[in-house]
């Protein structure tokens, strides 16, 4: 069993950048590709991002690319997401997902077994 908290957000002007933190427990994360999704009000949850089990595979939405980065540390069992030029679009809750595929991280929601509670993101106009 994973345990998935995710810290860091919060409210930002647009324009600013704020960085997700999503720490695990119960389990190393290091076999786990891990993604970043996104539900806004009213909206259905969508991807943002992921990122294989070493690093050296990452995907983004196209909404976000240029502009997010994702980000591990195995280490620290945490996975990050630095978010610059935030747009009011971006206001969200936040969650981050453990995939047990370490090669995985694909976009569908259903490939992940375990998902954090989230973290509220939001972007002033």
């Amino acid at each position: 069993q994973v345990q998935l908290v995710e810290s860091g957000g919060g409210l930002v002007q647009a324009g600013g950048s704020l960085r997700l933190s999503c720490a695990a427990s119960g389990r190393t994360l290091s076999s786990y590709a891990m993604g970043w999704f996104r539900q806004a009000p009213g909206k259905e949850r969508e991807f943002v991002s992921s990122i294989s089990w070493n690093g050296s595979n990452t995907k983004y939405a196209d909404s976000v690319k240029g502009r997010f980065t994702i980000s591990r540390d195995n280490a620290k069992n945490t996975v990050y997401l630095q978010m610059n030029s935030l747009k009011p679009e971006d206001t969200a809750v936040y969650y981050c997902a453990a995939d047990p595929a370490a090669w995985g991280g694909g976009p569908s929601s259903y490939d992940y077994d375990y998902w954090g509670q989230g973290t509220q993101v939001t972007v002033s106009s």
